[in-house]
C-alpha cells in the first residue's frame, strides 16, 4: 500500500470489555446502545449506511438495521491490554506500545502541595475547582467567578488528567497555554498522562453562555518507547497526524500534523488528504464523538456526528486509489447512555476496506489495539513489526 488512512472515532465502542467489571464498566456499550436510544427517540435507525456495509453490525448489533450477507472489508474489534480507558493509552498501543502501569488519577483533587507550587511559578492568584468534574458543568459553575477573581479553573476526572479551563478574553489564550506548559513539567513528576487547556468565550452578564472553544491543547508526557510512527519515520514513510494526533504522542514521530476545530473540519481535512498527501500514514483523530456528545451524554448530537461522519466516509470510499487502505478504529468507549461523564472500557472496532483488498472478512477479537499498527506498517513497508500481530495477510 502507498496510503493508509487510519480514523480514531474517538469513543466510538463496540461493547464492554473482558474486564469492564474492575472499572464499573458491565454494560457499555457505545454503538448498540446509542443505536437503541436514537431508535427510540426519533423512531428511526441510526443512517449509517457505509458503515453497515462496511461490517458494523457483525461487530456489535445496530438498532433498526440488519447486517449485509456480504460487506465490503474486514471487519472485527480489539481489546486492549493496557490498564486504563483513557485517550493516550489508547493510542499509544495502537502504535505499538502497551502501557501496562494505569496512569495515576486524582480524583478527590490534586495535593495542596502540588498547587501552591503551581501556583507560586506562575505568579497566580489561586485556583478554583481542583475536584472531578465535567469540562462544560465546571465553567457554568465556576466561569464568572474565574473571570471576577482571575483564577484558572483546574478539575480532573477519572481519566489521568490535568485540566485548566480559562477564558480567552478575560484571562488569555497565550496565558494559559504557558500555565499549562508548567504544569506538563509537574506533571511528569506525577507521571500524569495528559495536560489540557481548556478555553472557553462568553459573558453571561450579557447574555452570552459560557462556551468552550477548539483552541484547546493537550501536552501529553513522552512516550516510554518507540512505536511505529518513530518507525515509519526511520523507513522515510511520511506520516501525518490530524487532529491531536500530534499532542497525544508530544509530537514525537509525528512529523507533520493538521490542526483541525472539531469533525466537521477533521473530515473535510480527510478528503484535501486524498488529493494532496500521495502517499503514507494520514493518522485522524475525530475528537467530537467523545469531547461534545459522550462525556455529555448527548445521543442526538452523537448520532448526528455518526451519520456526518458516515456520509464523508461514503466519498472516502469512492475517491481512493486502489492501492489506499482505510482502517477505522476508536481509543475507548464514551457511552451516552451510560451513568456518569467519564469514558467506558469497551472494546473498539477494527473496521477496514481496501478497492483491491478481500472482502467479507472476519477479523476476529484482536488481543491488542497493536495489532492494527502492526498491519499498517507491514502495509506500508512490507516487513513485520513486533509490536503486534499484522492481519495484513487477511485483508490484502
Amino acid at each position: 500500500m502507498k496510503r493508509v488512512f487510519w480514523i480514531v472515532m474517538d469513543g466510538v465502542g463496540v461493547g464492554q470489555a473482558p474486564d469492564a467489571k474492575a472499572f464499573g464498566d458491565l454494560g457499555a456499550n457505545t454503538l448498540s446502545n446509542l443505536s437503541s436510544a436514537i431508535l427510540k427517540l426519533r423512531g428511526s435507525p441510526l443512517q449509517i449506511p457505509n458503515l453497515l456495509k462496511l461490517g458494523i453490525h457483525q461487530v456489535t448489533p445496530v438498532a433498526g438495521t440488519t447486517a449485509p450477507s456480504e460487506v465490503l472489508g474486514g471487519y472485527g474489534k480489539c481489546n486492549e491490554r493496557s490498564s486504563g480507558k483513557d485517550t493516550t493509552s489508547g493510542h499509544w498501543e495502537m502504535a505499538g506500545l502497551v502501557v501496562s502501569e494505569a496512569f495515576p488519577v486524582y480524583e478527590q483533587g490534586f495535593p495542596d502541595a502540588i498547587i501552591d507550587r503551581w501556583v507560586k511559578e506562575n505568579h497566580l492568584p489561586g485556583i478554583l475547582g481542583n475536584k472531578a468534574a465535567s469540562g462544560t458543568t465546571i465553567i457554568e459553575e465556576l466561569g464568572m467567578e474565574h473571570i471576577l477573581s482571575g483564577k484558572p479553573i483546574l478539575y480532573t476526572s477519572a481519566d489521568s488528567v490535568w485540566q485548566v479551563a480559562a477564558h480567552e478574553e478575560f484571562f488569555g489564550l497565550d496565558r494559559l497555554l504557558t500555565i499549562c506548559k508548567s504544569a506538563r513539567k509537574i506533571c511528569d513528576e506525577l507521571n500524569l498522562g495528559r495536560v489540557i487547556a481548556r478555553p472557553f468565550i462568553g459573558d453571561p452578564r450579557k447574555g452570552i453562555p459560557f462556551k468552550r472553544t477548539y483552541n484547546r491543547k493537550d501536552y501529553a508526557q513522552l512516550p516510554f518507547g518507540k512505536t511505529i510512527l518513530d518507525d515509519l519515520c526511520e523507513a522515510k514513510i511520511p506520516v501525518i497526524g490530524v487532529g491531536k494526533i500530534s499532542n497525544i504522542f508530544a509530537g514525537v514521530g509525528v512529523p507533520e500534523n493538521i490542526d483541525t476545530k472539531g469533525n466537521t473540519d477533521g473530515l473535510r481535512v480527510i478528503l484535501d488528504c486524498i488529493k494532496n498527501k500521495p502517499t503514507g500514514l494520514i493518522y485522524v483523530n475525530l475528537i467530537d464523538f467523545d469531547m461534545l456528545y459522550g462525556h455529555r451524554r448527548d445521543i442526538p448530537g452523537f448520532a448526528a456526528a455518526l451519520e456526518e461522519f458516515d456520509r464523508t466516509l461514503g466519498t472516502l470510499m469512492d475517491e481512493m486509489h486502489e492501492d489506499d487502505l482505510v482502517m477505522l478504529t476508536a481509543d475507548h468507549g464514551n457511552d451516552p447512555t451510560f451513568p456518569g461523564s467519564d469514558h467506558t472500557r469497551e472494546c473498539v472496532p477494527v473496521i477496514t476496506y481496501s478497492k483491491s483488498g478481500k472482502q467479507n472478512v472476519n477479523l476476529g477479537v484482536r488481543d491488542s489495539f497493536a495489532d492494527m499498527g502492526a498491519t499498517i506498517f507491514e502495509a506500508l513497508t512490507g516487513n513485520p513489526h513486533t509490536s503486534g500481530k499484522s492481519f495484513l495477510n487477511l485483508i490484502n
